[in-house]
């Protein structure tokens, strides 16, 4: 007997009819003599939907009142999947995050989890009944409602596998696995069976819509094995084949290992450059500490050789939602950074390739960099981790660059149509 968390997504639960076919899966696990625990997220579009209202109701709204009205997409589907597995004859029940409960934070719209308490769920899974818990939610201090921001039910999946110590997280998404790179790009991009902790969480943070870039960070730190499904597909979800399983590097045997794992794109960054910035100890502390005080996240940065005059050119990316309160920012704090003006660009995208084989092979970088140069595509600025290099190029060569990457690593899929 296995203990299992199994999260569906917003397309999964979109209608009734889908509900049904969410029951039917998880009866087959319960089935097979597994205790199940299920993460749910709202209904595809219903988010949007309780945000519209709350907009609708007041531009200045009270963030703890949000979270009760936008976490009512979760407990709407929760109840109703628990009527679905009764009605298939399972014995089920929800449980809300003030029930478990879930302890998060106070940061309401995207809250951090903190404790879980399983006494109750963990004896009522002992006596085979499904626990269906809505993602995206828990409480904080006082009793009050706390949302964990978009996309949280990843989170809540993870970190409930994690305090209930379950053999395995299965998330249902409208994908069935982690491919090499987007397959509406590169039809000839390969299903990854298994994947590191590390490369999921750099994929996610550079682009790959697969998984929440929180929930892959707590899988890593809590050991949480993960395993990527499409809720789709027909089939024995206990095969060991179907899927891709996100894990620790001790779990991939050095035959499957490659070079590069995937490669990953993202259009939603913006390119800031300031000009003429004075060329003394401080003054790029002067452009990201206010950046960082208004909770923008900057990416590349670079910083052009010093001018005969004493100034240099800094160019950095953000994200290109953060683009116009980035340049308010920056406007206010002209005086204190001593720029002469600031240029932005949106149409531009980042290109990363991923993958733990490059601790121990040299040439990655070059690779990348002569096969975008062959192609006539400009880099215009460059990040690296130990397991990632990312470029910045102009957004109309996006596709061009995924594909001819995809092949110069190895990575098209042999007998690909």
């Amino acid at each position: 007997m296995a203990r299992i968390v199994m999260k569906f997504g917003g397309t999964s639960m979109a209608g009734i009819e889908r509900i049904r076919n969410v029951a039917a899966r998880v009866k087959r696990e319960v089935d097979a003599g597994n205790q199940v625990a299920v993460v749910v997220s709202a209904m595809a579009g219903e988010t949007d939907r309780l945000v519209g209202f709350c907009r609708e109701a007041s531009s200045l709204y009270d963030a703890k009142e949000y979270d009760v009205v936008v976490s009512a997409g979760e407990q709407i589907t929760s109840g109703l999947l628990a009527i679905a597995l009764q009605a298939a004859g399972c014995k089920a029940r929800s449980w809300l995050g003030w029930q478990l409960p879930i302890n998060t934070s106070d940061a309401h719209g995207s809250a951090r989890i903190g404790e879980i308490d399983t006494a109750a769920l963990d004896a009522s899974l002992a006596d085979g009944v499904v626990a269906v818990i809505p993602g995206f939610q828990g409480v904080a201090e006082g009793q009050r409602v706390t949302t964990l921001g978009r996309g949280g039910s990843d989170t809540s999946a993870v970190a409930m596998a994690a305090a209930m110590k379950a053999d395995r997280c299965d998330i249902y998404t409208d994908v069935d696995g982690v491919y090499t790179t987007d397959p509406r790009i590169v039809p000839r991009a390969r299903k990854l069976g298994k994947v590191t902790y590390e490369e999921m969480l750099e994929l996610a943070s550079v682009g790959a819509k697969v998984l929440q870039t929180r929930s892959v960070g707590l899988a890593m730190k809590e050991n949480v094995r993960v395993r990527v499904l499409s809720s789709f597909e027909d089939g024995d979800t206990n095969d060991g084949h179907r899927g891709t399983l996100i894990v620790g590097e001790e779990e991939i045997d050095d035959m499957e290992r490659q070079l590069i794992t995937g490669i990953a794109h993202d259009k939603n960054e913006a390119k800031i450059t300031l000009t003429q910035v004075s060329d003394r100890p401080g003054s790029v502390a002067a452009i990201f500490a206010p950046l960082a005080d208004g909770g923008i996240n900057v990416d590349m940065i670079v910083q052009n050789v010093a001018h005969s005059t004493g100034s240099t050119d800094v160019t950095f990316t953000v994200p290109a939602a953060d683009l116009a309160r980035s340049l308010d920012i920056l406007d206010k704090a002209k005086d204190a950074i001593g720029y002469a003006t600031i240029v932005h660009d949106t149409r531009v995208a980042k290109v990363s390739v991923v993958g733990v084989g490059m601790r121990s092979h040299a040439g990655v970088a070059s690779t990348m960099f002569t096969t975008l140069g062959e192609r006539g595509i400009n880099i215009q600025a460059i990040a690296t981790s130990e397991i990632k290099v990312s470029v910045l190029i102009e957004e109309d060569y996006t596709e061009l660059a995924v594909r001819v990457l995809h092949t110069a690593y190895g990575l098209d899929a042999e007998d690909a149509a």
